[in-house]
């Protein structure tokens, strides 16, 4: 019994230290992976943190290469600026190159039906005769019908189709007359020119530093100037950039102790120096622009007086401050290699001219002949104006900066405001102060005023914001000869801004007396577009083109939806152009315009898919809460929601269902037209949604928003 007890034991014992073996290697497996864990977990945070520090790294390294560009174009421009093209009078010719005659469907006539399809309806029919004879009758009568409703649609072609001709032979020879009258112009410029005559002197070589792409646009380019017939001598005050166009900082550097950049400022001496030498530059430049323009031989020298508008530092008053003063006979300035000087020693020594010793600090210089000294036609503020556009129609895109400033004041005046134009220094970003009486609606306006050739970038339009938060201001109105992107009224929807691009600024100026155009300078490149209507006929509803289709869209529900376009290469658009919204009814080749709906649709789009950029492979339909009319809406009412593709005729293709709204979301995509490698289109239905309306869903179809 015992040896058997014993045995039972030994099994039991060796079982238990069998199990807690297995428990030994269990706790150290667990113990293990703890161990692997944390230091992966430990290895993670180290590449996190190094990941980081890299990042911060790069962003410092960034901005330093940013500052040591800045100041490479600020060293560099005077040799940037001899290289860029000299102005000259032929580049203010307009072309007498007009719109040609496009009157899309209308020029295709109606299809007549023919009697044979009628009676082949009836061909096989089993009937007796008298039942065939009546067959006939009615298919006859059919037809009779048919053919009287083809043929009135063909006299309403034929009648729209000659109303638009005659609307667009009276357009057409319009500005036929407006081109060759601004040509004529020109020939009388240049005929005053050859004759010395002052005015005339003023305007062109007025123009021919504001129409200049030698100046970066952050440089002033206010200007008086003047012209001396008898000396052959224009002398005109050119305004310089102030001190703070220097950088202030050298390098940026990222500190990891602390998670901060640390910026090292640049020495005093150095900043001194190429505050210093970039005004020499600036007169050099000017020099060069208008001796370059000269083709005409009406400049035998020509006197620059550089000024900065700022405080007296002896009188404490607003005062023009001149630091940099040359006057460069023509035989002198001819033997200069300008790419190759070093400017302030041209300046001085060379040309023996005076530069502030201390401009940083305002040490101003004894300016030489001013405009307001020369005799005859006395001292002329230029705006740009070219001949053929009247003295009274200024173009706005040259006009002096300040003039510009006291146009858009004085419109605002014209509005039944009060408006001021600000100082150009502690303005704080604001160009003109308004205060409309209205109740209710009215109340402080600042004003902030862009006279750009390029879009408005959406920063501005930031600033803008940041400004009127910062003024306390009830709205905030930015004013610009050119346009905004769709990132620009993305951003100012909802908020109390307003945007007036160039069209519209003219037509404001127009509607309340005043006067300005856009162009006729250099750059005034725009193409021609054939106006809806130019007399008191009624317009005509633009067609669509013969290879064009229509994208009806309809939806249930009251809700007010912005229906937009976007012309992509896979899931980014091509540019901010190819998104045709309401603010940018079509995409730069004419490809996809908005168009006005009929009923049942609510919205329309027109494509001409074979005429889309060949990289093109994707048209992108989406629909956005419109923040004005229903600011706290969103698309759960969007519902029954259809898309009716339409031909050049108006006849219905196809019909394309697009997904329902949800609640919360503010922007969806409709759906999608993809290219096929055989060239075909195909329509992929949508549905994604965005919580922060259209600003959100451009951000990731690329567009850039402020």
């Amino acid at each position: 019994m015992s040896r058997r007890s014993s045995g039972l034991i030994g099994v039991w014992a060796e079982a238990q230290r069998q199990q807690q073996r297995a428990q030994l290697i269990q706790q150290r497996e667990a113990e293990r992976r703890q161990r692997a864990w944390e230091r992966d977990v430990a290895r993670g945070q180290r590449e996190q943190q190094a990941a980081y520090r890299q990042h911060r790294e790069a962003e410092a390294r960034r901005r330093t290469e940013g500052l040591d560009a800045q100041v490479a174009a600020l060293q560099g421009l005077l040799a940037a600026g001899c290289r860029a093209p000299a102005f000259r009078m032929a580049s203010l010719v307009r072309a007498e190159h007009l719109e040609p005659f496009e009157p899309g469907s209308l020029a295709h006539p109606v299809a007549m039906p023919q009697l044979a399809q009628f009676q082949q309806q009836s061909s096989g029919w089993t009937l007796g005769p008298g039942r065939r004879a009546q067959a006939e009758r009615e298919a006859h009568d059919r037809y009779t019908q048919a053919w009287q409703a083809a043929h009135a649609a063909e006299q309403e072609r034929l009648r729209q189709l000659a109303a638009y001709r005659q609307q667009y032979d009276r357009w057409a020879a319009d500005r036929l007359a407006e081109i060759r009258g601004h040509n004529s112009g020109l020939t009388e410029l240049a005929d005053a020119l050859r004759a010395g005559d002052p005015e005339a002197a003023v305007e062109y070589f007025s123009a021919a530093l504001y129409a200049s792409t030698a100046w970066p646009e952050e440089l002033p380019r206010q200007v008086s100037a003047a012209y001396d017939p008898a000396a052959r001598q224009l002398v005109l005050d050119w305004e310089l950039a102030r001190f703070e166009v220097v950088p202030e900082a050298k390098s940026v550097r990222y500190q990891p102790s602390t998670d901060q950049d640390k910026e090292t400022a640049r020495p005093a001496t150095q900043r001194r120096a190429l505050y210093r030498d970039l005004l020499a530059q600036c007169a050099l430049l000017v020099l060069r622009e208008l001796y370059a323009a000269d083709e005409f031989g009406a400049l035998d020298s020509v006197v620059v007086n550089g000024f900065v508008d700022d405080h007296d530092p002896v009188t404490g008053q607003e005062a023009r401050i001149v630091l940099a003063t040359v006057q460069a006979p023509r035989t002198a300035f001819a033997g200069l290699r300008l790419e190759q000087v070093s400017a302030v020693d041209c300046l001085v020594d060379g040309l023996r001219g005076q530069l502030s010793a201390r401009p940083e600090q305002l040490t101003a210089v004894r300016a030489g002949r001013r405009p307001a000294e020369v005799g005859g036609a006395g001292a002329v503020v230029s705006h740009g104006g070219h001949a053929g556009g009247g003295e009274d129609e200024p173009d706005l895109f040259e006009m002096d900066p300040i003039a510009f400033e006291n146009l858009v004041a004085e419109l605002f005046r014209a509005m039944g405001m009060e408006a001021v134009t600000t100082q150009r220094s502690g303005d704080g970003g604001v160009d003109v102060e308004a205060l409309d009486p209205a109740p209710i609606r009215g109340g402080r306006i600042v004003v902030q005023v862009k006279r750009y050739r390029n879009t408005v970038p959406p920063t501005a339009v930031r600033d803008l914001y940041g400004t009127v938060q910062d003024a306390g201001a009830n709205k905030g109105v930015l004013v610009t000869t050119s346009s905004f992107g769709p990132g620009s009224y993305t951003f100012a929807n909802g908020k109390p801004l307003e945007l007036v691009p160039g069209v519209e600024l003219v037509e404001l100026l127009r509607r309340y007396g005043l006067r300005g155009r856009l162009g006729g300078g250099p750059s005034a490149a725009a193409p021609v577009t054939l106006p809806a209507q130019r007399t008191a006929e009624p317009a005509l509803p633009a067609a669509p083109a013969a290879d064009h289709n229509v994208l009806g869209m309809s939806w249930s529900g009251a809700v007010a939806l912005d229906v937009c376009a976007l012309v992509c290469e896979g899931g980014r658009v091509l540019s901010e152009d190819h998104f045709v919204f309401f603010n940018n009814p079509r995409t730069p080749d004419g490809s996809v315009r908005s168009r006005p709906h009929a009923a049942p649709d609510k919205a329309a789009v027109e494509v001409g898919f074979d005429a889309l950029p060949q990289r093109a492979d994707r048209l992108v339909l989406v629909a956005a809460i419109d923040p004005e009319v229903n600011p706290d809406a969103d698309l759960a009412g969007f519902t029954d929601a259809r898309i009716r593709l339409l031909g050049a005729g108006g006849e219905e293709i196809d019909r394309l269902e697009v997904s329902d709204g949800r609640a919360g979301e503010t922007a969806l995509v409709l759906g999608s037209f993809r290219r096929r490698p055989n060239g075909d289109w195909k329509f992929v239905i949508g549905g994604k949604g965005y919580r922060g309306g259209l600003e959100d869903l451009l951000r990731e179809y690329g567009v850039e928003v402020a």
